[in-house]
């Protein structure tokens, strides 16, 4: 979760937000060469007459200006297309859990190994905060997932538009009415995961958590069973 003054990113809880994190750095480094370049021809202009009786013509300069920017987007361009790729990669899903938005709470849905289960989840209030929960973000039931496995996540609404967002999961998909969006989701271990809405949905928008819980999948089957 974040924390105040923090500045990076959220501890990466999936394969996926390690590769969101990797494409960044990457994209940043990238940004960071080319902003010195820059400031340094700025810094040699500044010293410079602007004039030259001997330059008439730069071909050289000109092909240079034109292929190296065309190599550094390919450079951002290539990782960045098989990230688009894997966001919408749901692989082979073990368990498949239904999201849907709610003004304002969230209720889920599990149909899995032959039990079906079903619930709301909403934000608790001011006075059932106790010592150890995160105010504005701790729920009153929370999803459960089990990690190490791949589940496929079904989202959508049934009022306004939502947005079910998993910062540190690295997993964020809007919930419509009347459309279903699915996103994969691979936990790479147990513990509780905290995130929010993230599409302005009206006047309570910031009061409609998620909480989700990554368990083992032998601890998740008795959950469901149970």
């Amino acid at each position: 979760m974040s924390f105040w003054s923090q500045l990076g990113f959220q501890d990466g809880f999936s394969s996926l937000s390690f590769e969101l994190t990797f494409f960044h750095d990457h994209a940043m480094f990238v940004l960071v060469m080319v902003s010195c370049f820059v400031g340094y021809m700025m810094f040699c202009l500044l010293k410079s007459s602007f004039s030259s009786r001997f330059i008439l013509e730069a071909q050289a300069l000109e092909a240079a200006w034109t292929v190296i920017p065309g190599f550094l987007l390919l450079f951002l361009a290539v990782p960045s297309v098989r990230l688009l790729y894997l966001l919408d990669e749901v692989g082979f899903p073990v368990v498949t859990m239904k999201a849907v938005g709610h003004q304002w709470y969230w209720s889920y849905e599990y149909n899995d190994m032959g039990c079906s289960i079903d619930f709301d989840s909403y934000m608790l209030g001011v006075d059932d905060v106790k010592d150890g929960v995160y105010r504005l973000l701790e729920v009153d039931n929370r999803c459960v997932l089990p990690y190490g496995v791949d589940v496929r996540v079904l989202v959508s609404s049934m009022d306004v538009i939502h947005s079910w967002a998993m910062p540190c999961v690295g997993v964020k998909v809007d919930a419509i009415p009347g459309r279903i969006n699915q996103l994969g989701v691979h936990l790479l271990g147990s513990g509780v995961l905290y995130g929010q809405c993230s599409e302005i949905c009206g006047v309570n928008h910031s009061f409609m958590p998620i909480g989700l819980e990554g368990v083992s999948l032998d601890v998740f089957c008795k959950w469901l069973v149970g």
